[in-house]
C-alpha cells in the first residue's frame, strides 16, 4: 500500500513540476513576446517621432544644422544643403569633411567658448557672393553636460543685394542731380555778377539754365514713373491697341527730332492688335524710337516690324542702324541710369532711366523685352505683348523667338 501511494505521490509530484514548468515556459515566452512588442512599439514610436522631426526640419526656410559632442554633422536639413548647394550625405562628416569652410569651424568653436553667437555675418564667394546670417549655441543636458551645438542658417543675399541697389541708386541719383544743378547755380551767379546786363550773354546763359531746369525735370518725372512701375501702384488701363496707327502718331511727335538729324522713319508694322494699355505702349515706342533717332546714324533710318509669334503673343522691333552695343553692354543696357557711352547719352539729355522704364511696362504686360546688336550694324530691341483677341499664353514667350527679321 505504502509503495504506491509513494509511487502516487512520486507520479504527482513529477506532474505538478512539469505542469509548472511548462506555465514558467510559457509565461517567459508571454513575458519575451510582451517585450518584444514594447521594444517594436518603442522602435516603431522612436522612428516616427524621428520621421516627423525630419519632416518639421525640412519644412523650416532656415537651414538648420545639428553637430554631436564631437563636432560632427547629426542633422542638416532640406533648407541647408540647399543653402550651400550639397547632394552627398553629411551625416557623421565634420564641417571642414562636409563644406571645407574655415570660417565656419572657428565659429563652431567660438560657440564653444561663449556659449553662443548671434547674427554672424558669412560670405560665401564660391556660391555666387552668397550671403548668410548664422545664429549658434550650445546644447546641453538636465546636468550642464554639453550634449552638442545648433547652427541657424538665414539667407540675407536678397537683402544685401536690395541694400547695394538702394545705394547704387542714390549714387547715381545724386551724380545725376548735381551736375545739372551744378550748371544752373554756376550761371545764375555769373548773371547776378554783372552778366545779366550784356543781352546777349545774359540770353545765352539762360538758354542753358532752362535745358538744365527741363532736364531736372525729366529726370524727376522718370524717377517718378519708375518708382511707380516698381512698387506696382500702376493700374494698367488694357484696351485693344492697333500697334500700326500707335506707332505713326509715335513718329509724328518725333518727327521734328528725326528731321534734325534727317533720320528716315519707316512704319513695316503690319495690322497688329495687342491687348495694352496705349498710354504705356505709346510712352514704350517713343522711348525707343526717340533712342534710334539719338544713337543712330545720321541721314539713316529707324524701322518698326512686328509679328505674331507661334504662342499668340504680338512681337515688335523698333531698329537703327547705327554703331550698335557692345556685346558686353547687351545685358546691362535696361539696368537704370546705366550708359553705353556716358558723355555722349548726357549731351543728348537722357536720364539714363529710358530702358529701364520700357522693361518695367513690358513686364507688367507679361511680355519680355531684349536687345541685339552687332558692332557697325546697329542696334534692335524688341518686346512681346499679349494679343488683343486674348491670344498668347500666360507664360511670357520665350527669350529667343525673336529672330532678326
Amino acid at each position: 500500500m505504502w509503495p504506491l501511494l509513494t509511487l502516487l505521490a512520486l507520479g504527482g509530484g513529477a506532474g505538478l513540476h512539469f505542469w509548472w514548468r511548462g506555465q514558467f515556459r510559457r509565461q517567459q515566452r508571454q513575458l519575451l513576446d510582451e517585450r518584444e512588442a514594447s521594444r517594436h512599439r518603442q522602435e516603431q514610436s522612436t522612428h516616427q517621432a524621428q520621421a516627423r522631426q525630419q519632416i518639421l526640419f525640412n519644412s523650416m526656410l532656415e537651414g538648420l544644422l545639428l553637430l554631436d559632442s564631437n563636432h560632427r554633422i547629426d542633422l542638416a536639413n532640406r533648407a541647408f544643403k540647399n543653402l550651400f548647394n550639397l547632394k552627398s550625405e553629411l551625416h557623421g562628416k565634420t564641417i571642414l569633411e562636409a563644406l571645407r569652410l574655415h570660417e565656419l569651424a572657428r565659429l563652431v568653436e567660438r560657440v564653444e567658448t561663449e556659449g553662443q553667437v548671434f547674427d554672424h555675418e558669412l560670405k560665401l564667394p564660391e556660391l555666387a557672393g552668397r550671403w548668410l546670417q548664422v545664429n549658434a549655441a550650445v546644447i546641453t543636458n538636465a546636468a550642464g553636460k554639453r550634449e552638442g551645438t545648433i547652427l541657424v542658417f538665414h539667407d540675407l543675399t536678397r537683402i544685401k543685394h536690395l541694400e547695394r541697389t538702394r545705394e547704387d541708386f542714390v549714387a547715381n541719383v545724386s551724380h545725376e542731380l548735381r551736375t545739372p544743378l551744378s550748371l544752373i547755380k554756376g550761371y545764375v551767379e555769373t548773371l547776378l555778377d554783372g552778366a545779366r546786363h550784356n543781352p546777349e550773354v545774359a540770353e545765352r546763359f539762360l538758354r542753358i539754365i532752362e535745358r538744365n531746369a527741363e532736364r531736372l525735370d525729366l529726370l524727376i518725372q522718370d524717377l517718378l514713373t519708375i518708382s511707380a512701375l516698381e512698387s506696382g501702384r500702376v493700374e494698367l488701363q488694357r484696351q485693344p491697341v492697333a500697334l500700326r496707327a500707335l506707332t505713326d502718331k509715335v513718329f509724328a511727335d518725333l518727327h521734328s527730332r528725326a528731321e534734325q538729324k534727317r533720320v528716315q522713319l519707316v512704319n513695316e508694322l503690319p495690322e497688329l492688335a495687342a491687348n495694352a494699355d496705349i498710354n504705356r505702349l505709346d510712352q514704350v515706342l517713343s522711348n525707343l524710337v526717340d533712342n534710334a533717332i539719338k544713337y543712330g546714324r545720321p541721314e539713316g533710318s529707324v524701322r518698326v516690324s512686328g509679328k505674331t509669334t507661334a504662342e499668340g503673343w504680338m512681337e515688335i522691333a523698333v531698329r537703327d542702324d547705327g554703331p550698335g552695343i557692345p556685346a558686353e553692354a547687351l545685358d546691362r543696357v535696361f539696368e537704370r541710369f546705366y550708359r553705353v557711352d556716358k558723355a555722349r547719352s548726357r549731351d543728348q539729355g537722357g536720364t539714363g532711366l529710358g530702358l529701364s522704364i520700357v522693361k518695367h511696362i513690358i513686364h507688367s504686360h507679361g511680355g519680355e523685352v531684349r536687345a541685339e546688336s552687332g558692332s557697325g550694324q546697329g542696334a534692335a530691341f524688341f518686346f512681346t505683348l499679349p494679343g488683343a483677341d486674348g491670344s498668347g499664353s500666360n507664360q511670357p514667350p520665350q527669350a529667343g523667338l525673336a529672330a532678326s527679321q
